[in-house]
């Protein structure tokens, strides 16, 4: 069992993201099966188009986002959920004044992260 503050849990920058961080609340040395994380993009922040090897279920706690998943465009806000099915191409992008958040809920699993380069036009 663990107990503590999200707010001592550390938060580090996502590599490819602008103006995002990433806590992991619940790792794998915590919970076998799923990793608790939380994601903060400041306005105008966000995460490029990308895949991941592990499906994602998301909550978000407050602000609003463009989130594209595969070809469609949404706009989420706190009180929405998301769920992405693993290889799912998907962006995101802050919007408004205030940071977006979410929780992401993901298996404990080998997890492979790729950029989706996204096709010129007539291709």
């Amino acid at each position: 069992m663990s107990v503590r503050a999200a707010a001592g849990v550390p938060a580090d920058e996502v590599k490819d993201g602008t103006a995002t961080v990433r806590q992991v609340l619940i790792g794998p040395d915590e919970g076998p099966h799923f990793a608790l994380r939380r994601f903060i993009m400041q306005p105008g922040g966000g995460m490029p188009r990308h895949t991941n090897k592990v499906e994602h279920e998301q909550y978000v706690l407050r602000g609003a986002a463009t989130i594209t998943l595969g070809d469609e465009t949404h706009r989420v806000k706190a009180g929405d959920v998301v769920y992405i099915p693993a290889g799912q191409p998907h962006s995101y992008r802050a919007e408004g004044s205030e940071p977006f958040e979410f929780l992401c809920v993901v298996p404990n699993q080998p997890d492979v992260i790729e950029l989706v380069k996204d096709e010129a036009p007539g291709c």
